[in-house]
């Protein structure tokens, strides 16, 4: 069921796009209704195949036992047929037919059971089923051609065999079935596993006896065999003496040679006839093999030294093996003739064959001068002649446009080639004339090659043709590998190989094998077959181990190739040679396959001239060179001289015919002209129907209405716009595919001018009609543009001045197609068009969230009906721009549900609206009237609900950018844990709870960052594609990013509090991570649904690639954090790469959520001057504990530093001359800085004097820099200059912010209901909230008063007014204790209003404990500044600025004491007091109440008195001013 769907889905993809092209209305309604049906039918299907498979998938196995067993006795059955004579074949069945069948399906079975192996392996179920099932089925198909084979030979001892080595094929079919399923019972048994691999080797040798039972298979294996066995007559070390003459053994060579390769060539002849053919071709073939060694040995008995003749009997070695692979690539043609470049691989095979040969030659004999080159190049030119037979696969991987400079390059050598031949001929320089032939040669077959793969890629491109398409392994690849492992393993183990061919051989090898790991690696990363991902890697890793251990044992022989080394050799290329094999089988599964091109009947007439002019190319250079080979042995014959003219003008002509031919044929070129002359045509057609409008005689079409003109012409315009980038990427450079893409843009303009005429003929309003007629012909003319531009561009990515030229015609394309679109869509009355669907619903989510903030501001005003106006009107703006955004959302969501729920719910909340500003402005006319307001709460209520319901609709359709949206939220939140974990351990207080070491976590931190990377990728996948897949990108991230900030959390904690900088470092790390993600989720959100070249994409990939570079960050530092020698190198290159990001971040135009004061900018320059000197002495020192320490200051210093000064900067009172300068200076300081640490790493990596002298030229310029910082902030405080680090300035700063806690505190008390009884806490209040708040303001005020009494007492003392005078030395010492307890108590009284308001919101004290506290936090903050302007100079603007913040304090408690008492008052109206009805139990009731009051008020006076002696005690060193009235 997996495979079911795609040429389904394919089909329903095809009838859409064919749509328009469909002219009956019928019709076309009946197709795209069918289209639907189908769609709906293959998702129920889907669904309904899943449920099956759940319910029966463990029964697939047994299933598939069961139908390898029945084959099993049908073959028993069809062989007692064959014993009686009564076996006939079945309608339709021929020998060939079912040759061709049986071999193609035993490659089938094979690489199912190599999927069956693999599966049951690993222990999947589902997969094993499927590969059980899918082997079953080949072994049926399998069954009915061996049966067909057999009933069809007229043998009955060939037919009985047949089927036999089928029933064979069978009998272990079932074994190997059963074994798989007993390895899924026991998994990870080994000898379970072992059984299996035993199993599947036997059924590998039963399958390759029933293919070599076919006839013209057991011709081949002879002639094979034949060619072995011959071939050993090259293993004797001592040749037979020779029994002839040299000259008689060369000729012989020669001769033997020339039908060798004649023979050769009929092989491949063969391979594509009949199996008698094949048979008789490969008989002769051994034959002239055998003739041609023996020919070969006795030239090697007449060479002059022993290593010549090893290194022919080498060459012999090399065409034995050449001889071998081209009967097997014949063999396997013949088997298979569809095979995907089965052909191209026999016609290499032969070129092998030839060139073997021309090297013997080369070698061995000595002719006359020019006849051995000339000999050769003939053999060269046969063997390429073979390409030019079969132009319907690709002979190599050049382009179009390579095959034109491929064959204008070779003939302009075999021009010069061929008038040195002449030349030579003339002169009678024979070397030269070899080496001409040679090179002419050469070109010759570099012509063919190029002619072929023209004339392939001519064919290809025709529209009627189907081009192929890639498959997920290169077959030809792995075949080229396999073989050439083969050939270099034997060598390895073979005796008469030289230590220089056994090294040059472990080199092939090892390439080879690299080569098949990465084409491993690449299929494992591009398959989604879980099953065959796991088996490409464990290939590629049984690959690997072998290709090591053979290097391994080559390196252990160190150059002493004895016997016993050869042997360890030849024990270490099993293994090796077995994984390649088990790897080439797996990697020939049909699945894997690629699908070759099928060329049609026109296509070949268009390939004709091409393979013709390459034909007489080759037959009148063969004729020149045969001429020419007698011509320098006797240059001196007029007659030849005559005729090598001839044959050089027919081989120029030929050439000439050659370079038309392919330039003529150029891809694309004749369907651009076929697309040019349809658009005019159309263009002409619509001028018309204008004309005729604007006469209004256009006549109207009756015969289809109306709503389907429309959707005829939105199809055809939506399809071409779908053609636009397709035709845009062929013309720049896809030669082959334009002719495809320009036929199909082309087919859809018929439709279209035929829609767009109907279309006008029916609309009323004159301006509409002419609007839809220009926009059709104006779309018309861009793509008229664009074919011209594609034409001329023709697909040559060389061509760069063309490419322009195509992108401005598609940009021209894509508005025109825009423009009609719009105007299609406002005339069918649904709104606007918007380019991408995420954007209107993002900006209309915007909308509502302003309208939302106004509505809350509404319901707040109910106080201040004055402000109800102005909300009203810009709630009724507001409500104006959701509308356009909403109906464009509506528009363009999906599903369609979605836009009518976005539709329906802004009409219902513009009605809500409506209401709630009709009663505000009732309101408005009555402020008083509380009827109003209970309306106008409940009207912003309903609204309220109303903007929620939108909100959720627009979510609906955008569920991508909202998860985007929620993952951010949750990666911020991450990111403020991380600051506080680094708080915790840099305090040193991060300790592990159990004995665990850094080492139990760190393989989980690897795994689950590498997690991460695939989120990431994930992540920018989702931005291109679907809102479901981004917002399973964005959870996943989001996800992955908590569970690595947990186990780094984890990993730190387990190094111990002893070493809180490393631990820090390790949590700054994953810090620089989860920051990087934030970045990467908000660039998606902004990327999702655009184009690949808006600028939001290239963000986007910015993003990324800063994640990458984090999380690889991460893992240096994970593996480095436990080597105490590179620890703090490694944090010193984490924490410059942050600072680098944080300047980038700097250097953006992004501007700040916040803006700051110049003080603060200039407090966190501080910090900058600390890091800086102890970057210095960290340098200086080299110790690993400095630098980390370094590293974790810098990179706090910096990014606290840049983020103040972005946002001082960028207060909107900054000039923007100092804004410039301040972000000038920041960037140069951190460059500075940045510049400053890779000093200090070069330090560390090399510690020389001179390095170490550089620190101090680098700190003085950071120094230089914070300088200018500082002096650009004090330019932008203006006149009012203040130092930051004054303790009044801080003190004046913490006071006027705790006084706004505690307004705030004051409001909320307000605000509280009374409890009723009994008392519980409320939960749902946030004044706990405030309170705390208001605590953290207050403590941060305290002890910046405590820091100011300390300087104003050091202050006096400068000055003289408080000083050692023995004289004034109680007073001055009562001074100071009187400053110091003041400043106390204000700690004490914050205190202690902290926790009585706490306890208040809880339930656990009562109001006046409140009031209490905060008038006490009043009084202490007075005495303070008493205390302080004792002796102080009251004039000064430090006091001034400290007596304001001290009267704002005590401003803000007595509004707090006024909440508290107003709650307190309230709490006493409603407290009810149930009165007893009986006379004797109200008597009681009255006597409890008047004893409680004479206790209070008993209590009471006690207190009075307590407090009073408390403040005795505790004033007596203040002025007599400050001292309350105990009364």
């Amino acid at each position: 069921f997996n495979f079911g769907s795609i040429p389904g889905s394919k089909m329903v993809t095809s009838a859409k796009s064919a749509v328009p092209t469909v002219a009956d209305q019928a019709a076309a309604m009946q197709l795209g209704q069918c289209a639907k049906n189908l769609a709906t039918c293959l998702a129920e299907l889907r669904t309904a195949t899943l449920k099956a498979h759940d319910a029966c998938g463990p029964l697939e196995i047994d299933s598939a036992l069961k139908t390898v067993q029945t084959l099993k006795s049908e073959l028993q059955d069809a062989k007692m047929s064959v014993i009686d004579g009564q076996l006939k074949p079945l309608p339709g069945e021929s020998l060939e037919k079912c040759a061709q069948d049986l071999g193609s399906t035993s490659k089938a079975v094979g690489s199912s059971m190599a999927q069956l192996l693999t599966c049951a392996a690993q222990g999947n179920e589902h997969y094993t089923g499927v590969a059980a099932r899918e082997t079953a089925q080949a072994l049926r198909t399998l069954a009915q051609a061996a049966r067909g084979v057999s009933a069809s030979t007229k043998e009955p001892q060939a037919a009985a065999a047949m089927l036999d080595s089928a029933q064979c094929v069978m009998e272990g079919s079932a074994m190997l079935i059963h074994e798989a399923h007993q390895a899924l019972v026991h998994p990870g048994d080994a000898e379970s596993q072992q059984r299996l691999a035993q199993v599947a080797k036997a059924v590998s040798h039963s399958l390759n006896n029933c293919v070599n039972c076919l006839p013209g298979q057991k011709d081949v294996d002879m002639a094979l065999r034949s060619i072995g066995e011959a071939s050993k007559k090259l293993l004797v070390d001592i040749l037979p003496p020779c029994s002839k003459a040299f000259q008689e053994a060369q000729s012989d060579l020669n001769h033997t040679a020339a039908e060798l390769n004649h023979s050769a060539g009929e092989v491949v002849h063969s391979s594509r006839g009949s199996s008698s053919q094949l048979a008789t071709a490969s008989g002769k073939f051994s034959q002239d093999f055998d003739e041609f060694l023996d020919a070969g040995i006795e030239m090697a008995g007449h060479t002059q030294s022993k290593d010549d003749q090893i290194q022919v009997i080498g060459n012999l070695k090399n065409i034995s093996m050449a001889s071998s692979k081209l009967l097997l690539a014949a063999k396997s043609l013949s088997v298979d003739p569809g095979a995907a470049n089965a052909k191209n691989l026999l016609a290499v095979a032969a070129r092998a064959v030839t060139e073997s040969i021309n090297q013997l030659i080369t070698l061995c004999t000595q002719q006359a001068a020019g006849q051995k080159e000339c000999d050769n190049a003939l053999r060269e030119l046969e063997a390429v002649r073979g390409l030019l037979d079969n132009p319907n696969e690709p002979v190599n991987e050049l382009s179009y446009f390579e095959c034109i400079e491929s064959v204008m390059e070779n003939s302009k050598v075999l021009g010069e080639s061929m008038a040195g031949i002449s030349q030579h001929c003339k002169t009678g320089d024979v070397v030269a004339f070899g080496e001409s032939v040679g090179v002419a040669s050469k070109a010759l077959c570099g012509l063919t090659e190029a002619a072929g793969q023209a004339s392939y890629l001519v064919g290809v491109s025709d529209p009627n043709s189907q081009s192929g398409h890639e498959g997920l392994v290169d077959p030809i690849q792995f075949a080229k590998a396999h073989q050439a492992i083969q050939m270099a393993c034997y060598n390895l183990v073979d005796p008469a190989s030289s230590p220089s061919q056994i090294l040059s051989a472990a080199t092939i090898v090892a390439k080879h094998t690299s080569a098949l790991c990465n084409a491993c690696r690449l299929a494992s990363s591009k398959t989604s077959n879980p099953v065959a991902r796991r088996q490409f890697v464990q290939s590629a890793k049984e690959v690997a181990n072998t290709t090591a251990n053979l290097v391994k044992t080559i390196k252990a022989s160190d150059g002493d190739f004895s016997e016993d080394n050869r042997n360890r050799c030849r024990v270490a290329t099993t293994p090796l040679l077995e994984a390649v094999e088990n790897l080439s089988t797996f990697a020939n599964n049909p699945e894997f396959a690629s699908i070759p091109a099928q060329i049609s009947y026109e296509g070949s007439a268009a390939q004709e001239p091409i393979v013709r002019s390459a034909r007489s190319m080759l037959d009148s250079s063969s004729y020149l060179l045969e001429t020419a080979r007698s011509l320098v042995l006797n240059p001196k014959d007029p007659p030849t001289w005559s005729i090598l003219a001839g044959h050089s003008r027919t081989v120029s002509d030929s050439i000439k015919s050659l370079i038309t031919s392919i330039r003529d044929k150029a891809p694309g070129q004749r369907e651009c002209d076929y697309s040019i002359d349809n658009i005019n045509k159309c263009i002409r057609d619509i001028d018309q129907a204008s004309l005729a409008a604007v006469g209004q005689t256009l006549p109207c079409r009756d015969d289809i209405s109306m709503e389907a003109l429309q959707e005829q012409l939105t199809s055809s315009v939506q399809e071409i716009g779908h053609l636009i980038d397709p035709v845009s990427t062929t013309a720049r450079g896809e030669a082959a595919q334009l002719g495809h893409k320009v036929t199909q843009l082309a087919r859809y303009f018929d439709p279209l001018i035929v829609a767009s005429m109907g279309l006008a003929s029916k609309l009323h309003n004159h301006q509409q009609q002419m609007t839809i007629l220009d926009q059709s012909k104006t779309l018309s003319e861009s793509a008229l543009q664009m074919l011209y531009a594609a034409k001329e561009g023709g697909g040559n990515p060389k061509a760069c001045h063309t490419h322009d030229a195509i992108s401005e015609a598609a940009q021209l394309m894509k508005e025109a197609v825009d423009d009609i679109m719009v105007t299609l869509n406002e005339a069918a009355s649904e709104g606007g068009m918007v380019g991408g669907m995420v954007e209107s619903i993002a900006e209309a989510m915007g909308r509502v969230k302003n309208l939302f903030i106004n509505i809350h501001q509404m319901t707040k005003s109910i106080t201040c009906p004055e402000e109800l106006g102005g909300l009203a009107s810009q709630v009724t703006v507001d409500y104006g721009q959701l509308a356009h955004q909403g109906r464009l959302a509506a528009a363009t969501a999906e599903p369609e549900e979605v836009g009518y729920q976005i539709k329906t719910r802004v009409h219902e909340l513009g009605h809500g609206c409506i209401y709630m500003v009709q009663k505000a402005g009732a309101l408005q006319l009555s402020p008083t009237d509380s009827f109003s307001k209970r309306e106008l709460i409940e009207c912003a209520r309903a609204v309220t609900e109303k903007v929620s319901l939108v909100l959720s609709a627009l979510q609906a359709g955008n569920k991508g950018t909202q998860a985007c949206i929620t993952a951010a939220s949750a990666v911020s939140g991450i990111i403020a844990d991380l600051d506080t974990t680094i708080m915790f351990a840099s305090a040193g207080t991060l300790s592990p709870e159990n004995e665990e070491s850094f080492a139990d976590h760190r393989e989980s931190i690897l795994k689950t960052a590498k997690a991460l990377v695939e989120d990431t990728k994930l992540l920018v996948a989702g931005a291109a594609s679907s809102q479901e897949k981004l917002a399973q990108a964005a959870q996943s991230s989001a996800k992955t990013i908590t569970q690595l900030t947990e186990v780094v959390k984890l990993g730190a904690t387990s190094m111990g509090s002893e070493d809180p900088e490393t631990q820090v470092v390790l949590i700054n790390a994953v810090r620089d991570v989860a920051k990087a993600l934030a970045e990467l989720i908000s660039a998606t959100k902004c990327a999702a649904g655009k184009p690949a070249d808006d600028s939001s994409m290239y963000q986007l990939k910015s993003a990324a690639k800063v994640m990458v570079t984090n999380v690889t960050s991460l893992l240096k530092t994970v593996k480095a954090v436990e080597d105490e020698a590179t620890r703090g190198t490694r944090a010193l290159e984490a924490t410059i790469e942050c600072i680098k990001q944080e300047l980038t971040v700097f250097r953006s135009k992004d501007v700040p959520d916040k803006c700051n004061t110049p003080e603060e900018f200039i407090r966190m320059t501080k910090g900058i001057t600390i890091a800086t000197a102890k970057a210095v002495a960290a340098g200086n020192s080299a110790q690993q504990e400095d630098v980390i320490a370094t590293a974790n200051l810098s990179r706090k210093a910096i990014s606290d530093m840049l983020t103040s000064c972005k946002q001082a900067a960028c207060h909107p009172e900054v000039a923007e001359e100092l804004r410039s300068k301040a972000l000038q200076y920041g960037s140069e300081c951190t460059v500075g800085y940045i510049n400053l640490l890779e000093q200090v790493l070069q330090v560390l990596h090399r510690p020389m004097p001179e390095q170490k002298q550089q620190l101090a030229l680098h700190s003085k310029h950071v120094a230089a820099c914070v300088t200018e910082l500082v002096q650009t902030a004090e330019a932008m405080k203006g006149s009012e200059c203040v130092d930051p680090e004054d303790p009044t300035v801080i003190a004046e700063t913490e006071l006027l912010g705790a006084a706004a806690s505690i307004e705030a505190a004051a409001k909320k008390l307000e605000q509280l209901k009374p409890r009723a009884k009994p008392k519980q806490a409320d939960e749902s209040l946030d004044f706990e909230e405030q309170i705390l708040e208001a605590a953290k303001s207050i403590a941060a005020a305290t002890s910046a008063l405590v820091k100011s009494a300390s300087a104003a007492q050091r202050e006096l003392v400068a000055q003289g007014k408080v000083g050692s005078n023995l004289a004034n030395a109680v007073d001055d010492g009562q001074w100071s204790q009187g400053l110091i307890s003041a400043a106390r108590m204000v700690a004490t009284a914050t205190s202690s209003l902290c926790e009585a308001a706490n306890a208040s919101v809880q339930g656990q004290a009562s109001e006046e404990k409140l009031i209490s506290s905060a008038k006490q936090v009043a009084a202490s903050t007075a005495q303070l500044l008493v205390a302080c302007k004792v002796k102080a100079d009251q004039d000064s603007e430090a006091m001034k600025r400290l007596q304001a913040a001290g009267n704002a304090v005590k401003r803000a408690s007595d509004n707090l004491v006024k909440a508290a008492q107003k709650a307190a008052f309230d709490k006493t109206e409603v407290d009810s007091v149930v009165v007893k009805t009986k006379f004797v139990g109200g008597i009681a009731q009255i006597i409890a109440a008047q004893e409680e009051m004479l206790r209070k008020e008993r209590e009471l006076e006690e207190a009075r008195k307590k407090l009073a002696q408390i403040r005795q005690q505790q004033y007596k060193f203040l002025p007599s001013e400050l001292r309350e009235d105990e009364g």
